[in-house]
């Protein structure tokens, strides 16, 4: 049987993202498995383009940042004093962080960038932020939903237990 993707169906892509240019960003190594249907467990973009398509099928789905992850904001830079930091510090490390014009809602992970003397540059931005991309996908299995992942607007991992809230 092969069922189409619809809404409250789990779906598994085969994906990889390039830039516009064709160079790969993400080959996509894990499939990405998420609940279908408005549930935001992937851009609501490729979300439309693999409605109502079945296992095998493939879609390509071109992104601006906006779509994807974002404008780059440069806002999001910033300059840290060395001492806070781990001796280990290397360029690439992330640390999550509160941005300075945020409340201690909007934790960031802020990216080491740059290590000056006694400076440290973190980058707030996503590492593809201010890029456009193009994803492609391919169906490679659809199922229904369970209930409770339903209520629960993602999908359960079957060794996973999900933490209930009550």
């Amino acid at each position: 049987m092969n069922m189409q993707v619809v809404r409250n169906t789990v779906v598994t892509l085969d994906y990889s993202v390039t830039d516009p240019e064709g160079e790969l960003v993400d080959a996509g190594q894990e499939p990405l498995v998420y609940l279908h249907g408005g549930y935001d467990d992937i851009f609501p973009m490729i979300e439309e383009a693999v409605h109502e398509k079945r296992v095998g099928e493939s879609v390509i789905v071109k992104m601006q940042p906006d779509d994807a992850f974002g404008e780059y904001d440069a806002d999001l830079i910033q300059v840290e004093s060395r001492k806070g930091f781990p001796k280990e510090l290397q360029v690439g490390m992330q640390f999550e962080g509160v941005p300075d014009s945020g409340d201690d809602d909007d934790i960031l992970i802020y990216r080491v960038t740059e290590i000056a003397d006694d400076k440290v540059v973190l980058d707030g931005n996503h590492p593809l932020a201010g890029m456009a991309l193009v994803f492609t996908c391919t169906v490679t299995d659809v199922r229904p939903a369970s209930a409770e992942e339903i209520a629960h607007g993602h999908i359960h991992d079957h060794d996973a237990d999900c933490e209930h809230d009550d």
